[in-house]
């Protein structure tokens, strides 16, 4: 059993790596073969019209005759990809000339379906356990990052992404009910930033603010998170709460002048 398990794994990830290979050439390549899709990926031509027939089934791509070319869902995911591959560029500078500000770790995230992603962060010397790294989510709900990303949508909105996952309280501070939740949400976009005091673990609090862009749009969140032992809540307002702001306006310049 346990070697039918290894190999089915194996051969699993052997076809996400096709799967990979075969979505990165259609950046070089506006439209391919079966034939043209097994050359850049390297993959043979039965494993390559599998992979593009499943993508085709996605809604990826459409088949035209014998061509294959992406549609919308795959042209967004690339400029996904790019946007925060220039978010991350612009950001890590500027983050971790805040975190030597305020000799605390400083991160960056973004809202990624129902749940806060970090994709950049400048650690601080003194190490604080909160399940924050690059690649790490955080719930929206009980998160500062969360509330921030949120802070522009509607309550119905707001309602369903709640939802889709359990608000389970982490500590006895954490807020689990969606009026408390949505309250809080619009108290931090009124204030311009958002703070979770312990909400997340005991002994950890956080702060957030926005990255606003020319549109008025979220793009993300600059957060710094802290152990309530060495910082106080009104330290996160008085001493760490302009250093974000600035940092947040730095990143969020060049950003409107690409728009």
């Amino acid at each position: 059993m346990a070697i039918a398990e290894t190999k089915e794994r194996r051969e699993g990830m052997a076809g996400l790596a096709k799967g990979l290979a075969i979505i990165e050439a259609f950046s070089v390549h506006p439209v391919m073969s079966v034939a043209d899709a097994a050359r850049a990926s390297g993959a043979t031509r039965a494993a390559a019209r599998r992979c593009l027939l499943t993508l085709v089934e996605l809604n990826y791509l459409e088949l035209s005759g014998r061509d294959f070319r992406p549609l919308p869902r795959l042209r967004r995911l690339g400029g996904m990809m790019s946007e925060r591959d220039k978010l991350v560029q612009i950001a890590q500078p500027l983050l971790e000339r805040a975190r030597d500000e305020v000799a605390e770790s400083v991160s960056l995230a973004v809202l990624d379906d129902n749940q806060s992603l970090f994709i950049a962060r400048a650690q601080a010397e003194h190490y604080v356990q909160t399940g924050v790294r690059v690649g790490a989510y955080l719930p929206l709900y009980c998160s500062a990052t969360g509330r921030i990303l949120l802070g522009r949508h509607t309550d119905d909105d707001i309602t369903r992404r709640l939802s889709r996952q359990p608000m389970s309280a982490r500590s006895p501070r954490t807020l689990t009910t969606v009026p408390d939740i949505l309250s809080a949400i619009r108290t931090a976009a009124k204030n311009g930033y958002a703070i979770s005091d312990e909400e997340l673990a005991p002994g950890i609090r956080s702060m957030a603010v926005p990255v606003l862009v020319a549109d008025g749009d979220i793009v993300a969140a600059v957060s710094v998170s802290a152990a309530t032992a060495r910082v106080k809540v009104n330290d996160l307002r008085k001493r760490l709460l302009p250093v974000l702001l600035n940092c947040a306006n730095q990143i969020a310049q060049p950003l409107k002048e690409l728009r």
